[in-house]
């Protein structure tokens, strides 16, 4: 019974890790269409090794001062406002994490140490996903996350 509440608990947090980040992607490309950042995505993703490294960090230079607006309001008694504010930060960082990401990836996996842990990450990751897959939770939420994608890419190819 344990095994199967921390195999139940293991499908959440994939399920959600993963959901998430293609929600994120989906919301990045849609956003990058929108304001017509082809040039810019072509300079990213031809980004030199030393390059792609800098440009990872730009995300977190952006979402560092919301980060810091959240914990003023939370410390100073605007519990809620604070709160969505530091969701909201959190979103918009995996959103522009997620998009540069996946621009400068082939750049960043030529440093050795990136690339074992990335390589590291993704096995890991892959465990979890073949302790999960025979699971009636991770089938349910795979049939869902299909419905949701089918829907959303319907509201941004718009």
């Amino acid at each position: 019974m344990f095994k199967n509440a921390l195999l139940s608990l293991l499908a959440i947090i994939v399920i959600f890790e993963e959901w998430l980040w293609d929600i994120l992607t989906l919301a990045g490309q849609w956003l990058a269409d929108v304001l017509q950042l082809e040039r810019f995505d072509e300079h990213l993703a031809q980004a030199k090794p030393p390059q792609a490294v800098l440009y990872l960090l730009f995300p977190l230079a952006i979402v560092t001062p919301i980060n810091l607006m959240a914990i003023f309001l939370l410390t100073h008694g605007a519990i809620v406002e604070g709160l969505l504010l530091e969701v909201a930060a959190k979103l918009f960082g995996t959103l522009l994490i997620a998009r540069v990401f996946k621009l400068v990836k082939p750049a960043l996996l030529h440093f050795v140490w990136f690339a074992s842990f990335y390589h590291a990450i993704m096995r890991l990751l892959n465990w979890a996903h073949e302790l999960i897959h025979d699971s009636a939770l991770y089938r349910w939420s795979v049939i869902f996350k299909a419905h949701v994608k089918q829907r959303l890419r319907g509201l941004f190819s718009h």
